[in-house]
């Protein structure tokens, strides 16, 4: 028998090595990280830690410098209102004496000043009501001038309308007329369109401005319905105040 043919009788694992690499991987993978890796995980937790408590001892520091400084502060205080309690009453800025007050001397009065009051005129004289009255009418006549020239704010509002008429074959045109030849104090027409409204049937939708205390709603929409051959209805779209 060859040396060959032995080796090949014979029982012999050369791949091990390959199979306790792939086991080793497997039981890592169960059992968590190697003994290397926890040790270093571990290590860089300590680190932060040591920095943190770094941090903390600086910040312990800086506190312990702020609470002495205001007890020094509050010491400084006590003291001074200890000098305060005991400087004695005694020592108070004495109030200075009123001087004496003299009495004024007393007029003598005569028989001559007896006379020159005779002569004054306590109720005046009817010559200074009449002046007073004529000022007092002057301003009230320049009042009166004044208010009258201020111009009196009207009041406007502006209306939208729509003016439906009976059918398609209504004559549009005729229509815009007759509403345009509605004419009163304080109304003005504006711009107008045709609004289609369904089935061929346009309605005129016209604007117009009027005086409140002149013209109302209801006395446009009373004087364009008179127009029975051409218009149907009339409605308020919009009313805004000028």
């Amino acid at each position: 028998m060859s040396g060959l043919q032995c080796l090949a009788t014979e029982n012999i694992w050369f791949d091990k090595h390959r199979y306790d690499e792939a086991e080793k991987h497997f039981y890592e993978g169960a059992n968590g990280p190697s003994t290397q890796q926890q040790s270093s995980s571990h290590a860089g937790g300590d680190h932060e830690l040591v920095s943190r408590m770094k941090s903390l001892e600086l910040e312990n520091q800086t506190l312990h410098k702020v609470v002495e400084e205001m007890r020094a502060a509050l010491q400084k205080l006590e003291s001074r209102v200890v000098v305060l309690e005991k400087t004695p009453a005694s020592a108070a800025v004495p109030c200075a004496k009123a001087a004496p007050v003299q009495a004024a001397p007393v007029k003598q009065v005569n028989g001559d000043d007896d006379e020159d009051d005779d002569d004054i005129d306590l109720f005046g004289s009817d010559e200074d009501d009449e002046e007073t009255a004529r000022l007092k009418q002057e301003r009230v006549d320049a009042y009166a001038a004044k208010k009258a020239k201020k111009p009196t704010l009207i009041a406007k509002s502006s209306i939208l309308l729509d003016v439906k008429p009976w059918d398609d074959e209504t004559d549009m045109a005729k229509l815009e007329e007759c509403v345009r030849s509605v004419q009163m104090d304080g109304l003005l027409w504006g711009a107008s369109k045709l609004v289609p409204v369904g089935y061929g049937i346009k309605k005129l939708q016209i604007n117009c401005v009027v005086e409140d205390d002149k013209v109302g709603t209801d006395i446009l929409e009373e004087e364009i319905t008179k127009f029975e051959d051409f218009v149907q209805s009339v409605d308020v779209a919009a009313f805004n105040k000028i």
